[in-house]
């Protein structure tokens, strides 16, 4: 009897001491997400504070709504359209949105996730300091049911970094090709993602038969971007498109001041902002909408 007490107090030790070295082994690793949160959530983002890195959910993802984008509409079109070839499984290509700060670049990303998730399209959030880390987070994400925007926000290179190499091999160049499901979606406010310098342009020279040859450190800055098939601009708005945008957001929030007010006051708010961008008009009409409600 004391003997089988003593055997059942060992296997029950010994249970403990697995489930423990198991929560400790899965902290080390990482554990993806199951099926189950890729059917129930939308948006994850890629936590490298560990090593290795791994997915996490977010719980309560930031989305937008791509008919509040006001002037961009071609832009957007484009997107839309690359993003729907891409979900039904057709050719589509990584995509590389630039252009001036606040004029819906990163908005227009993230309204693509409300719009296409129920046909499965779900969207990982990257880090460019995380970027080294770019192949496992590919990786992980390989031969899934859904398919994968793997988002790149605000995404710009210094002279002598080194991660946007592994953006460069996972885009085109590497024998491990990307997967199927995943496609990456990068915004900047530089054309090109790294600095030029006159320096470099001095390099350029046009040879003898009057053709342009670029200097080897520009051409290996424009490899980054030329692997993005598909380039989107979003260029700085007018006043009328400023107004306009001041409008929508107006109308939208219930706005009660007369249609002269709104923009005299708007125009005033982009003069004190420098700037007249879609991001600009929304902070107008927010404080606007506020002031009206104390």
């Amino acid at each position: 009897m004391d003997d089988d007490r003593d055997r059942s107090g060992l296997l029950q030790r010994l249970r403990r001491i697995l489930e423990l070295g198991e929560r400790l082994l899965e902290d080390a690793v990482g554990t993806p997400p199951s099926a189950v949160a890729f059917r129930d959530r939308l948006a994850f983002r890629w936590d490298a504070t560990r090593r290795p890195g791994r997915l996490r959910v977010i719980d309560d993802p930031h989305l937008f709504d791509l008919e509040d984008l006001v002037g961009v509409d071609d832009a957007v079109a484009r997107l839309v359209e690359n993003t729907a070839q891409f979900v039904r499984g057709l050719p589509a290509n990584h995509v590389l949105l630039f252009g001036e700060r606040g004029t819906g670049k990163s908005s227009a990303v993230r309204g693509l996730l409300p719009r296409f998730a129920p046909e499965g399209l779900r969207m990982l959030e990257v880090q460019k300091a995380d970027l080294l880390q770019l192949p496992l987070v590919l990786e992980s994400l390989r031969g899934g049911s859904y398919r994968f925007v793997l988002f790149c926000d605000d995404l710009s290179f210094d002279s002598g970094e080194a991660n946007y190499r592994e953006l460069k091999a996972a885009l085109e160049g590497s024998l491990v090709s990307p997967p199927d499901n995943v496609r990456i979606y990068a915004t900047s406010n530089r054309r090109h993602l790294m600095p030029q310098t006159m320096a470099e342009n001095r390099e350029a020279r046009v040879d003898e038969a009057g053709e342009l040859h670029l200097g080897e450190a520009l051409e290996e800055k424009l490899a980054l971007s030329d692997r993005f098939g598909l380039v989107l601009g979003f260029y700085g708005f007018d006043q009328d498109t400023y107004l306009a945008i001041v409008e929508h957001y107006a109308r939208k929030r219930g706005v009660r001041a007369a249609l002269d007010e709104l923009r005299a006051e708007a125009l005033r708010w982009a003069l004190h902002r420098s700037s007249r961008s879609g991001r600009t008009a929304r902070q107008f009409v927010d404080d606007l909408a506020g002031r009206e409600q104390l």
